[in-house]
């Protein structure tokens, strides 16, 4: 049996734990702030540091090396270096939300990815969580945090001003939550671009104008930001069938933007021209 020891029992290190345990690993203990952590190493096949990002280095240096232990953190944006001078490093980041301990161990034990490098050991206990392991190299961790923040954080934040806006029309957020839900269906199933719908596909813009008419300025930012993201789409779909990537709408001819901006529906083809007082 592979024992490990805890340093860290928040939401992130009791998920790890139970689902480690149900994976049949033996805990050795969890430990916190407040605890020696000198001896921390000793003991153990694995330690498993589970602290905010922040607190990884200096929770590392306050354990004393062991040459056979493998001391391992979970933060997803670090690489190895924060855990010198330990001789045996790894790092697991569950690419899973863990709201609470036991909806996410068992997240954990449900077949997910997980960015893992350094020592195998890595390896090991994601294949005793069931899951897949994708190989991260150290310099390319913040990019891979970044859109895992993306995925995640931002898109409850996206619904956060949904549920917002909703409101100014007097309707719940729960009535959008299966239209995101088959919005991210049909991303794993064809891809961002080719799942775009709304306006911005169909080369609305007088729709879009609407939306932004109403909104709260403090909301219209985000919004725009969102249009323009949906433009690039646009243009990545548009690109293969022109052989070539595709101009915004400004930058074609004029016959070309009022031909594109008044397509119908069912032909998706265009981006918003830009002017003041179009959406950003």
């Amino acid at each position: 049996m592979t024992s490990f020891r805890l340093i860290g029992p928040g939401r992130a290190g009791r998920s790890l734990a139970i689902a480690l345990s149900n994976a049949g690993w033996g805990l050795a203990g969890a430990l916190g702030r407040q605890d020696d952590l000198r001896s921390a190493a000793q003991g153990v096949d694995a330690l498993v540091i589970a602290t905010p990002d922040g607190g990884v280095a200096p929770v590392s240096a306050s354990v004393e090396p062991s040459p056979t232990t493998v001391v391992l953190h979970l933060a997803g944006s670090l690489g190895l270096d924060v855990l010198a001078p330990h001789p045996r490093r790894a790092s697991v980041h569950p690419l899973v939300a863990l709201p609470e301990p036991r909806s996410g161990a068992a997240r954990l034990l449900a077949g997910g990815f997980f960015a893992v490098a350094g020592d195998p050991l890595a390896l090991d206990l994601v294949a005793a969580l069931g899951g897949q392991p994708l190989t991260v190299p150290d310099e390319a961790r913040p990019a891979y945090h970044a859109a895992a923040c993306l995925a995640a954080n931002h898109v409850v934040a996206l619904l956060g001003q949904v549920e917002r806006v909703a409101a100014t029309a007097g309707v719940p957020l729960a009535a959008f939550v299966a239209l995101a839900r088959g919005a991210v269906d049909d991303v794993a199933a064809v891809g961002p671009a080719l799942a775009l719908t709304g306006p911005v596909a169909r080369g609305d813009r007088v729709t879009v104008e609407r939306h932004r008419a109403v909104l709260d300025p403090a909301e219209r930012p985000a919004y725009d930001a969102l249009v323009e993201l949906a433009e690039r789409l646009v243009q990545e779909r548009n690109a293969p069938e022109r052989g070539e990537e595709a101009a915004p709408v400004a930058d074609r001819p004029s016959d070309e933007r009022a031909a594109t901006v008044g397509a119908a529906p069912s032909t998706p083809t265009s981006v918003f021209e830009k002017d003041p007082a179009a959406c950003r």
